[in-house]
């Protein structure tokens, strides 16, 4: 496959004067001057709708300018569509990967492009092909592994291979290490390093600005439209690009006291979950308390989901129970368990944490529109309703001219906003909080993470599961670690417990005793290797 050729000079990628203006008047991006030489990594940042991503979109084809130049290889281009951005040699791996899950790693990495003759695809070229760029890269995988079979780091490992086959000299990564460990986070940096030591460009997209400041060489940042500015990365701090990215100082930093955990309000045993489809769970016990925030780490597929599913009352289990302040909640359907004070922020807001086209307002009142003071006796009162809504979007600073606003026309950090503030309301005994901040910015993040914190101390059992283990170690006062639908740990205190050290427990390389994780919390004692760990 031959790329078109490229410029001897210039930026590898760069945007002049560009400005995206959409049909209903919205003005994503605002005259951005922007360049990227070859042999760079350059992280872009900014909360969302911050143009970032409308951007990135320019540079590979799926949007094109208003107004203004895009320049790929030292030449303005005019960029129809990703065929146009590949034929130039500019990849980019989505946040939502793009692979077909029944055909293997190397199926995956030619597809389109096929090596072969007259029509004929050659699987052993196909293979050897593939193994070949994951040596020279550094990108570990399996050739012949299916992808529906492999962890999400070889399949993000298989995007970037892709990209590699069609001759990619930029490559533009969103929101790349969203889902994986430390370790796959490692092995990926590792990686793109290898591959800009080799001359390529990489555009890095991401909300975590450790991360960021680990990865990149520059980080420009974007806000509302417009490039504030970009500063060497070994300039910058977390601080100062947080303050650079919402326009004031701003720290993602939590001050939370010490938990003062109670009596236990949520009490698990022995708790299992035949899936018809996704992850079994295998015999789960642990406990939440009032007034304490308890963790739930694992890459993503390995059961949190069916765990969550079945503490809100969306899934049955299959064995065990789950009691709530000593009442068995196992056979209540969902309306059972809101009535038992069980609150629940779905990880996919979009399919089932809201009603897109109904208002913030009536979304605000969902669980109560039928009692006092928002009804009596079947009527609902108009007026109660509209009142409620605009105290609690006062109160959760959700950005919008008005509550009669179909909660589809907000941004995804409002969305979340508008979630939150309606499970918070309600005063729940236990939250289930998952995936909390998956997607939102930095604005959003520390506001939810002050949320939880404030429901914690005011007595509330919060069970926080997440992908993101910066937050989970930042937030939760214990922790639980997910693997294949099991327990493999527990640790009683954080302290001074490492993302590393837990991403060993989510990759199976290290497992506590099984034996002794199912018999009973009261059982468990410390381990010897962590600070609070238990076998």
């Amino acid at each position: 496959m031959m790329n078109e050729p490229w410029g001897k000079a210039g930026p590898a990628v760069a945007a002049r004067q560009v400005t995206k203006t959409y049909a209903n008047g919205v003005r994503a991006v605002r005259s951005v001057d922007l360049e990227v030489p070859p042999g760079e990594i350059r992280a872009v940042v900014g909360e969302n709708g911050a143009g970032k991503s409308t951007l990135m979109k320019m540079f590979y084809g799926l949007e094109q300018p208003s107004a203004g130049a895009i320049l790929v290889g030292g030449r303005p281009r005019v960029l129809r569509g990703p065929a146009s951005a590949i034929a130039l040699g500019v990849g980019m791996v989505h946040q939502n990967l793009m692979l077909v899950p029944s055909f293997t790693v190397a199926q995956n990495v030619v597809l389109g492009v096929e090596p072969g003759r007259r029509g004929l695809v050659d699987p052993k070229a196909a293979v050897e092909r593939t193994a070949r760029l994951a040596e020279e890269s550094g990108l570990t995988v399996d050739p012949r592994a299916r992808v529906e079979e492999v962890s999400v780091g070889m399949r993000q490992r298989t995007e970037i291979l892709k990209a590699l086959h069609r001759k990619a000299r930029v490559l533009i990564l969103d929101e790349p290490t969203a889902v994986l460990t430390p370790q796959e986070t490692e092995d990926l940096f590792a990686a793109v390093r290898r591959l800009r030591d080799g001359g390529m460009t990489v555009l890095f997209i991401s909300h975590k600005l450790r991360e960021v400041r680990e990865i990149s060489d520059k980080v420009s940042v974007m806000r509302a439209g417009s490039l504030v500015g970009t500063v060497a990365t070994a300039d910058a701090t977390e601080r100062s690009l947080a303050s650079m990215m919402v326009g004031r100082d701003l720290s993602l930093d939590v001050e939370r006291s010490p938990a003062r955990p109670t009596e236990t309000t949520l009490r698990v045993r022995c708790l299992g979950y035949e899936a018809a489809t996704g992850q079994w769970l295998h015999g789960l016990d642990f406990d939440v308390a009032a007034g304490e925030i308890v963790g739930v780490a694992g890459i993503e597929g390995n059961g949190q989901s069916e765990l969550a599913e079945i503490l809100a009352g969306l899934r049955r289990p299959s064995t065990g129970t789950v009691h709530l302040d000593g009442t068995d909640t196992a056979g209540l359907d969902v309306a059972g368990h809101r009535r038992a004070g069980i609150g629940y922020v779905p990880e996919d807001r979009l399919y089932n944490g809201a009603a897109l086209d109904a208002s913030i307002a009536d979304n605000l009142v969902v669980d109560r529109h039928d009692r006092p003071p928002l009804a009596r006796r079947g009527v609902l009162y108009p007026g109660a309703v509209r009142a409620h809504a605009e105290e609690l979007i006062g109160e959760y600073a959700i950005r919008t001219p008005d509550p009669s606003v179909p909660v589809r026309a907000l941004s995804g950090g409002n969305l979340q906003k508008v979630i939150v503030a309606r499970e918070l309301s309600a005063g729940p005994r236990l939250l289930i909080a998952s995936q909390v901040t998956r997607g939102v910015d930095i604005g959003a993040m520390r506001f939810m993470y002050e949320r939880l914190v404030a429901a914690r101390d005011a007595g509330a059992a919060v069970l926080l599961i997440s992908a993101d283990l910066t937050e989970l170690l930042g937030l939760s006062d214990r922790l639980l670690v997910l693997k294949d639908g099991r327990l493999v740990a527990r640790f009683d205190d954080t302290t001074g417990l490492t993302e590393k050290r837990v991403g060993l427990y989510m990759l199976g390389v290290e497992e506590h005793g099984r034996d002794r994780l199912t018999v009973g919390l009261d059982t468990l004692t410390a381990g010897p290797e962590d600070p609070g760990e238990t076998t």
